[in-house]
């Protein structure tokens, strides 16, 4: 298999238009970082890096706006907007390794999503190049852009299957002037479960609000269902928070936010036959999931997805196989839905041959 790193958006579209002239199946990423996730493509026979693609486009700090290019690192992002007390809060596994294509591309986030919500809620506009060795815009610079159909919010979360980005532009989100994260620890669901519905009624709006069933809670050193709230604001709303939750424990840096967001990598480095599966569920349904599940289970306790974590990815499991060495063995997505004819048939209208990252969605487009 040749693998190949265009330098530019102009000639990795050529390297795709030729690919798909001789009928060369292709394998799309940035650093593959997240090579576990989704599905292993079935067969390539070349590896395109969008690594090189890793500069700053256009940034206006005072718009609160960047657009980079999809190899650029997540990591080297953060630390560029942070400069202007300015945020990009997706908070995605792999964070020190990945690219901004790759987490676009999969989708992933963390505990923060929700308050600033996912990828699509942050992304303005983007530029991907097809088979056809076409490079399609979509969207722009500017946050409130409506014009048009938005082919973006399609490519986000598509695993590559359709095209491969090669630049990405944002919104941005300032940086609260203080921040601290509450911890709690509950000796029953039922417990966890009242305090989280209390928390979502109440005028507290934590940035994220997770809930970690006993076995997830162990790994991380803790006891019990733990609920963690991470909060942003000024030290004024921090204090409030503070009186408000006195029964939290607040954490004294970012060391477990951190931990969390790598919570399934970390897992899946330490078991070599593990997998993660995501459950989505309604806010009610969460309670019976934590108290039958006994395997590590972190959720995200106000929009009711939860990554449930196995030793083996042949064990079974509710949702869809999110990630793990064996999902070729299995099948990672039982009960798509009636939404898999129209995945399908947007699949064969961009990538007719089905050459594109083939499998990468789990095992399905």
């Amino acid at each position: 298999m040749s693998n190949l790193s265009p330098n530019s958006p102009a000639e990795l579209a050529d390297l795709l238009r030729k690919a798909s002239a001789h009928g060369h199946a292709v394998e799309c990423g940035g650093n593959f970082s997240k090579a576990l996730w989704g599905g292993p493509v079935r067969e390539a026979d070349l590896r395109i890096s969008t690594a090189k693609l890793n500069t700053v486009l256009q940034y206006e700090p005072r718009d609160l706006t960047i657009s980079v290019g999809a190899g650029m690192s997540y990591a080297a992002l953060t630390r560029l907007v942070a400069g202007n007390r300015q945020m990009i809060p997706l908070d995605p596994p792999y964070a020190s390794k990945a690219t901004i294509g790759g987490v676009i591309a999969t989708n992933l986030s963390g505990s923060r999503r929700r308050l600033f919500g996912t990828a699509r809620d942050l992304v303005i506009g983007l530029q991907f190049a097809t088979m056809e060795g076409k490079l399609v815009q979509s969207g722009g610079m500017v946050v409130k852009n409506v014009a048009g159909l938005d082919m973006g919010k399609l490519l986000i979360g598509s695993y590559g299957t359709l095209g491969v980005l090669t630049s990405i532009n944002f919104k941005l989100i300032p940086t609260p002037p203080d921040k601290a994260t509450f911890v709690r620890s509950f000796a029953t669901a039922a417990e966890a479960v009242a305090e989280r519905n209390r928390l979502l009624s109440s005028v507290l709006q934590p940035a994220g609000m997770d809930l970690l069933n006993p076995a997830a809670s162990e790994i991380l050193g803790h006891k019990g269902f733990l609920l963690v709230l991470p909060v942003g604001g000024s030290g004024v709303v921090i204090d409030r928070y503070k009186r408000e939750l006195s029964s939290y424990h607040v954490a004294p840096n970012d060391m477990l936010m951190g931990r969390m967001a790598e919570f399934s990598a970390t897992f899946l480095a330490q078991h070599a036959k593990g997998a993660v599966a995501r459950i989505s569920t309604r806010l009610q349904g969460l309670l019976p999931l934590l108290e039958t599940e006994k395997r590590p289970l972190v959720v995200r306790a106000a929009n009711g997805v939860a990554y449930l974590h196995l030793q083996n990815a042949r064990e079974p499991f509710p949702g869809v196989l999110e990630a793990g060495e064996e999902r070729q063995a299995t099948v990672q997505w039982p009960e798509p839905g009636g939404d898999l004819a129209v995945m399908e048939k947007i699949k064969r209208m961009m990538d007719p041959q089905h050459l594109l990252n083939k499998g990468r969605l789990y095992g399905r487009i």
